[in-house]
């Protein structure tokens, strides 16, 4: 269905933008107050509206819903097209929900450029939805590039001291990356009669040959922005530097953005390439999941361990896309949205420690649990989840993957359920010594439990966890009908 006046999904985009633009307009440190009240006025009034897409969702059917559609850019065939469905719609909920808590954590902690910093989340808030919602291919890549520029501020101006090293190696991988989706994109509005339609790209015939270049170009794309195993190197650093509200968004949604550029490309657009090359991304895969996990095994910041889990976690997704099974598939969407809750928690956790000790450094802590009881029990069930504990949102993603991955494979599954082992070993090891143990640096005697702006943010993300992992049936039920219609249209050769 067409629609002539702005619905939802418009709102959704540019509510958080024209909150960014009032923000700005503030007259930065002097209204500092002002400009954290709006940021949080706006995000929250994002996210009430974007549940009311939840509410009036269908869940019957796999087309496209909230549709809107409007000509553009006529020359050239772009259209201002939106729409959502089971898939990107629970990534659109995670992107505002996960805004407010950014918002929040940062309420205190940022003291400099407080308009530009609140203004910078709220504008990629609406660009990220605006990924998450296009179906024009040009008003995707337009959005996926254009919130390169926030994160590259966030990051390059709020980050640590190696900061601007950081920021200037995010940008140039995922840059050089979406370049050649670009050329793939054009390449296919030429053998589409002329549109950026992504439906009509999935209709597109192609030959084996042709598939295989553009999926290796949006391969380069999305591989970088997962991040996959070579191309994984910036994250670690990207995360060190960033503050802690940049992890949370980079972690809980920047990384979904390339596992969804999969199953909104990819996969429909390329189905004999992605069928045959599968084996080499499931490889890939395995090897971020056992590979990375024991990197994050030694590695004496905190910051970088759970950077490197999240790449191990991630694993989990593309290997649940590329085995090509439902179950595997929709375990891969459930882990989506569940390491946007679980990494976004354990960073705001290293970031409250961080904002007392000044020290991300393992062996700067022991004994945490003895001063800080409160946050010790978050942090601890966090750890727990992100190491698979049944109850949680980490287990039902892993659980689903792997049994889907037996019905494809049985060493598939063998390989993946070594993550349940090696996730266990460097959390566990990573709680033993921050939260427990004799208390060995005065400075922790010192510290001061959470806080109630502290405790809301941890508490909310703990309810998402604990109710994904104990009922996980409203998100199933939303990504059933997409999740099976991908397959039927990936299980079509177009040869």
């Amino acid at each position: 269905m067409d629609s002539m006046t702005p619905n939802i999904l418009s709102i959704l985009i540019w509510l958080p933008v024209l909150g960014g633009i009032l923000i700005l307009s503030t007259g930065g440190d002097r209204n500092a107050q002002l400009a954290r009240k709006i940021a949080l006025g706006f995000s929250v009034g994002t996210f009430l509206l974007s549940l009311s897409i939840y509410a009036d969702f269908d869940i019957n059917t796999a087309s496209m819903q909230f549709v809107e559609r409007y000509r553009w850019i006529e020359a050239l065939h772009i259209q201002y097209f939106l729409g959502v469905d089971g898939i990107s719609m629970p990534l659109i909920i995670l992107t505002t929900l996960l805004t407010i808590i950014v918002v929040i954590a940062g309420w205190e902690v940022i003291t400099k450029r407080v308009a530009q910093y609140m203004a910078s989340f709220l504008i990629m808030e609406g660009l990220m939805i605006g990924v998450f919602s296009s179906m024009d291919a040009i008003l995707f890549y337009l959005f996926w590039e254009a919130m390169l520029i926030p994160m590259f501020l966030i990051i390059g101006v709020w980050g640590g001291s190696n900061r601007v090293y950081a920021a200037i190696k995010f940008f140039l991988y995922t840059l050089v990356g979406s370049l050649l989706m670009l050329v793939a994109i054009i390449y296919l509005y030429f053998t589409s009669d002329h549109t950026f339609n992504i439906a009509s790209f999935h209709a597109t015939p192609l030959t084996y040959a042709t598939q295989v270049l553009i999926f290796l170009a949006f391969f380069a794309a999305f591989a970088v922005k997962v991040p996959m195993f070579p191309v994984h190197t910036w994250l670690p650093d990207a995360h060190v530097e960033a503050p802690t509200g940049g992890s949370v968004i980079l972690a809980a949604i920047t990384l979904k953005m390339g596992a969804y550029g999969f199953l909104r490309f990819s996969i429909p657009i390329t189905p004999d390439a992605s069928s045959e090359l599968a084996i080499w991304v499931i490889g890939l895969s395995l090897i971020a999941v056992v590979y990375i996990a024991l990197v994050a095994l030694v590695q004496r910041d905190m910051k970088k361990l759970i950077a490197y889990s999240s790449i191990s976690h991630m694993g989990f997704v593309t290997l649940g896309f590329f085995i090509f099974d439902s179950q595997g598939m929709e375990g891969a969407i459930v882990q989506m949205i569940s390491h946007g809750f679980i990494s976004g928690a354990l960073f705001l956790c290293v970031g409250v420690l961080y904002d007392r000790m000044h020290s991300r450094e393992i062996d700067s802590y022991g004994g945490v649990a003895t001063t800080m009881p409160v946050f010790s029990m978050f942090l601890v069930f966090f750890a727990m989840s992100n190491a698979g504990l049944p109850g949680t949102s980490g287990f039902v993603g892993e659980f689903l993957v792997i049994l889907g991955s037996f019905r494809v494979n049985g060493w598939y599954a063998a390989v993946a359920g070594l993550t349940l082992v090696l996730g266990a070993a460097y959390t566990l090891w990573m709680i033993k010594r921050v939260v427990y143990g004799e208390i060995t640096n005065e400075k922790v005697k010192a510290l001061v439990d959470v806080n109630g702006r502290e405790k809301v943010v941890l508490g909310v993300l703990a309810v998402c966890v604990l109710g994904l992992g104990v009922y996980p049936m409203p998100l199933l039920e939303v990504m059933h009908s997409t999740v099976e219609n991908l397959l039927e249209h990936a299980a079509v050769s177009k040869l």
